[in-house]
């Protein structure tokens, strides 16, 4: 495990390469171009951050924390910020003590968001994940808009070592989850995990859907401790806010599984989500293998942006 630990931090520090060419060369010539710290110095800072998809929710927090922090400990030296500038962008992301509830509780997650994003994947892995930790894990099929999905779903699942329950396409999504409930009950499963459709050119319809799922979920498993989970396409940078901003408006979402980071520049959205939404990102993926979904650690994570060993 600390092997496959540090060959995933390997992976991600080579993944987010792009992101840091955009975000931390630019700050290393801020810190070191700078004799000291005024306000120019912060602007430029400011800016940075912001160019590099950190968002200015995040940015200005970071911001204030950092000056706060050279004012109390009275810096003078630009270079001397660095380290309390990565120190403030990890404590923006922290995540609860409760994050990861569902792993120790009857419980069934919801997996949300728009196609093209790794949904499907995201479902597979995370079962094999959980199966891999000792879980007894089942898999609904409610993305059944595309046979496809559903075809790709008992894939992964075979290949994770998991039961699927699934119908077939034009299904109503909320029946699959209905029987998928009756079968976690009746298999004393652990987990169930639930792929959901995410066409969005009917927008008004899919939130419609979800909704109807959450109130399946409220009446025939009130006992399950819930779990709602987006995936996001890292490399679509504030666009997965705009994504995230509506699914948020059909269901209560409980955290993000960020997707695709491995060669994006657009890495910093995993700041800027946090600080725009209160939502934590809990997984984060890197590449298409089973284990390539891995938990998020924010100090992992800032260390990879910066590449420090």
């Amino acid at each position: 495990m600390a092997e496959g630990k540090k060959g995933f931090f390997g992976r991600l520090v080579e993944g987010l390469s792009k992101t840091r060419d955009n975000i931390v060369s630019g700050m290393d010539s801020i810190f070191h171009g700078f004799s000291s710290i005024d306000d120019d110095f912060y602007d430029e800072l400011e800016e940075t951050l912001i160019m590099g998809d950190i968002g200015i929710n995040a940015t200005m927090s970071i911001m204030e924390n950092l000056k706060a922090k050279v004012k109390e400990q009275k810096i003078k030296n630009p270079v001397d910020c660095k380290e309390l500038l990565i120190n403030s962008i990890k404590e923006q992301m922290h995540l609860g003590d409760n994050a990861y509830e569902f792993e120790h509780r009857t419980s069934i997650i919801l997996v949300i968001g728009v196609n093209g994003v790794g949904k499907t994947t995201s479902v597979g892995k995370l079962a094999g994940r959980l199966k891999e930790s000792g879980k007894k894990v089942i898999v609904a099929a409610a993305d059944t808009f595309r046979a496809a999905a559903i075809e790709q779903l008992t894939e992964w699942a075979n290949r994770a070592g998991v039961e699927i329950v699934a119908q077939k396409e034009g299904s109503d999504p909320a029946a699959v989850i209905f029987d998928a409930i009756s079968a976690a009950k009746a298999r004393h499963a652990d987990v169930l995990i639930c792929d959901t459709a995410g066409r969005l050119h009917n927008k008004k319809n899919l939130m419609e859907e979800l909704k109807n799922i959450d109130r399946v979920i409220s009446r025939e498993y009130p006992e399950a401790y819930r779990e709602n989970l987006i995936v996001l396409d890292g490399t679509t940078g504030q666009n997965a806010l705009a994504q995230l901003k509506q699914f948020k408006e059909a269901s209560e979402v409980s955290g993000i599984i960020l997707t695709k980071l491995d060669g994006t520049a657009k890495g910093g959205i995993a700041v800027a989500i946090q600080a725009e939404y209160g939502v934590p990102v809990k997984y984060i993926g890197i590449g298409e293998k089973i284990d390539d979904l891995q938990k998020f650690d924010a100090d992992e994570f800032v260390n990879a942006l910066f590449d420090i060993k």
